[in-house]
């Protein structure tokens, strides 16, 4: 268990926290902004997700996507600020859920919104965190451990939804061709012109997918290299396909130190300015 809640600096919560909530207002203007036509969707188009059925969420209306695009927006740039963080991050959690309950209830899902929603989950459990605050949290490292577990869950699921509706024939069959003659750059067009290298990249993403939870057994000082290339990997598959990941990227950060990241404090210093330093604490007098 003290791997589950090992503690982490609360300004990497805080740094997580901002990232987390600025992606979401940027998913929402920029990766996703197609939700918005299922306002006018027909409803008999509708099919909603099995959690959907189950609560069950209200079918798409011109009023309730356009509310919840409103309100996730101005809600998550708040939560961005780091204020407030239950009384925004939970209601910032619901939208966003309700959110993909519309985008994925039309026919298509994606996987790689898995990390991200866990992360908007358990954040709000974490309370205040400032950046800079080298602090240390187990409320913090239980949020960032279980976005791991779901990061890395994302990748293994994968490999096991291959397998049970694929099986062994997935690694030899024509899914990378047909992705490549769908939406493939020319990367993709001259790695396809290789024979076999297709076949052999289809063994590798599976075993890639099936040994990822092997990362959390990797030392700590060689994490960052297993981090990285994951990340190759996402830039290998938009580099060939044009599928970015983006919500996953995000959610992977996870595993970075990102307290180590101080874009205010970098920028003051390329102007010359050096950070406010905080006043000592008082020192108590001496008794008389």
């Amino acid at each position: 268990m003290s791997w589950l809640f090992a503690p982490v600096p609360r300004a990497r919560i805080a740094a997580f926290r901002t990232l987390v909530y600025l992606f979401v207002a940027a998913d929402l203007v920029i990766f996703t902004p197609w939700v918005r036509s299922h306002a006018n969707t027909p409803a008999e188009l509708y099919e909603p997700l099995l959690i959907g059925r189950l609560l069950p969420l209200p079918t798409p209306t011109p009023l309730l996507v356009h509310g919840v695009f409103g309100v996730l927006l101005a809600l998550s740039l708040a939560a961005a600020t780091g204020r407030a963080p239950r009384a925004l991050g939970w209601p910032v959690f619901l939208l966003y859920f309700e959110w993909m309950i519309i985008a994925m209830s039309y026919g298509k899902v994606d996987h790689d919104r898995v990390g991200l929603l866990v992360a908007l989950a358990v954040l709000p459990t974490v309370g205040r965190a400032r950046h800079g605050d080298r602090s240390l949290t187990e409320a913090g490292g239980w949020a960032l451990r279980v976005t791991q577990i779901a990061v890395v869950c994302t990748y293994f699921l994968a490999a096991w939804a291959k397998l049970r509706f694929g099986g062994l024939d997935w690694v030899t069959s024509a899914v990378l061709a047909q992705a490549i003659i769908r939406r493939g750059t020319w990367l993709a067009d001259e790695v396809a012109a290789v024979p076999g290298l297709l076949i052999v990249a289809q063994c590798s993403i599976m075993a890639f997918e099936l040994l990822s939870p092997l990362i959390f057994v990797v030392p700590e000082r060689w994490r960052w290299a297993v981090v990285a290339f994951f990340y190759s990997f996402h830039a290998m598959t938009f580099a060939m396909i044009t599928i970015s990941f983006a919500p996953h990227l995000v959610a992977m950060t996870s595993f970075l130190h990102l307290e180590k990241v101080r874009p205010i404090v970098w920028t003051r210093r390329l102007l010359g300015r050096a950070p406010t330093p905080h006043p000592p604490d008082p020192v108590p007098a001496a008794s008389p």
